[in-house]
């Protein structure tokens, strides 16, 4: 059901955007607004009604009927919307890498003493 309202969605979206563009101009637009534009012209007046028009209008109520079904039907959905929502595996612990092991082994019989890195003043 879901997707044949999709595909009717986009039907109905191809429809009217051919509606919109095939309608004749009724010139002037916002550029009326500048001077001089009595209220006849900003009004716009009666027009007559065309197919066209009338197209256009229940094309764009179907298309908001449509989209609102649809925007209904995702939201009662019983599907997660989003990843944190979901049942996810908790992520694997990191092991911690092991420290390198010495090259050379200590002498046996000497005590070990730390080696200090700044090296013995010169006199």
């Amino acid at each position: 059901m879901y997707n044949l309202l999709l595909i009717l969605l986009a039907f109905d979206a191809l429809i009217l955007t051919a509606a919109v563009l095939l309608q004749a101009g009724q010139g002037g637009g916002l550029a009326s607004l500048g001077g001089g534009a009595g209220t006849e012209q900003f009004m716009g007046g009666r027009q007559a009604t065309t197919l066209l028009t009338k197209a256009t209008w229940w094309c764009a109520g179907l298309f908001l009927f449509v989209s609102l079904v649809l925007a209904v039907m995702s939201s009662n959905s019983g599907a997660p919307r989003s990843v944190l929502e979901g049942n996810v595996p908790a992520p694997a612990p990191v092991q911690p890498t092991p420290l390198p092991l010495p090259t050379t082994p200590p002498s046996q019989g000497a005590p070990t003493q730390p080696s200090s890195k700044t090296p013995p003043p010169h006199r």
